[in-house]
C-alpha cells in the first residue's frame, strides 16, 4: 500500500487558527486528515519555535547550511525587526562562544605540550 504524506508544516496556519479557536486536538486532526499524535506533535514543536523565537534564540535547522550567509531564514524574516534582531545577536553571540571555547583549548593544548 502507498504511503500518504502530507507536510503538516503547511497547514500550520489552519491549525492554529483551529486550535486558537477551541478545537481538540483530535478534532483538528479529523478535520485536516491527520492522526491525533501528528497535530499533537506539531503543537509541540510550534510552540518551541515560538518560545525560541520570543527569547531571541537561533534556530538551528537539520542538514547542510544555506549558501546564503547574511540572508535571515524565512521564519525569522516573517516576524518584526526586533525579533530578528535578537536572532543576529544570539548567532553572532554564539560564534563568539565557539571561538573562545576553540582558543581556550588550543590554550590548554600547547601547555600539556609545554609549549608557549
Amino acid at each position: 500500500m502507498a504511503r500518504k504524506y502530507r507536510n503538516i508544516s503547511r497547514y500550520e496556519n489552519e491549525i492554529i487558527e483551529l486550535w486558537t479557536n477551541g478545537k481538540s486536538l483530535r478534532e483538528i486532526g479529523e478535520l485536516l486528515g491527520f492522526t491525533y499524535n501528528e497535530v499533537q506533535d506539531f503543537k509541540t514543536r510550534y510552540n518551541k519555535r515560538q518560545r525560541m523565537i520570543a527569547a531571541g534564540e537561533a534556530i538551528h535547522k537539520k542538514g547542510r547550511p544555506c549558501k546564503k550567509e547574511g540572508e535571515l531564514p524565512p521564519s525569522i524574516q516573517r516576524i518584526d525587526k526586533l525579533a530578528q534582531m535578537r536572532y543576529v545577536l544570539a548567532s553572532k553571540d554564539r560564534y563568539i562562544k565557539r571561538l573562545e571555547m576553540e582558543n581556550e583549548l588550543m590554550r590548554d593544548f600547547l601547555s600539556l605540550t609545554e609549549r608557549k
